[in-house]
């Protein structure tokens, strides 16, 4: 779905695959962004015209240094590891989904946040997590992409 965005004297034409998503990716131009949404639902947002506001966290994918830890991929939140769905040698591409942390009976797609190949995986289903315990460590030492 394709949205106008206006940023203090600027509109911007915004595509969303699923605003109920989160984090939400929206695409402007050939940049995509994860967007971290305050605790509004979508339905509060208006149809046509959605409007930046302090609360919404805009970065681009790949951007989350808090995700990141040398050549680590770390847990974002404590929680159980539910499924792993990369293994050693495997080739990731941002945002890809790489395991999920179930948290207060929540499940956490956690997703990819450069891409690169799977150097070791960390953890495995059962596994009960840190914040910021590493989960996958890259085999190379690729830069964060701006997609």
């Amino acid at each position: 779905m394709k949205y106008s965005v206006k940023v203090e004297d600027q509109t911007f034409e915004v595509e969303i695959e699923d605003i109920n998503a989160r984090p939400v990716l929206a695409r402007v131009g050939d940049q995509v962004f994860e967007i971290l949404p305050d605790n509004t639902s979508a339905r509060e947002a208006p149809k046509t015209e959605l409007s930046a506001r302090p609360a919404v966290s805009l970065l681009p994918v790949g951007a989350r240094s808090q995700s990141m830890s040398g050549n680590d991929m770390v847990a974002p939140l404590p929680g159980t590891v539910i499924e792993v769905f990369v293994k050693p040698g495997d080739r990731i591409e941002t945002g890809q989904v790489v395991l999920i942390i179930e948290a207060m009976k929540m499940k956490n797609s956690i997703r990819a946040v450069r891409s690169g190949t799977v150097g070791q995986v960390l953890v495995s289903s059962g596994h009960s997590v840190a914040h910021k315990q590493p989960l996958i460590s890259f085999a190379d030492s690729g830069e964060a992409s701006w997609i």
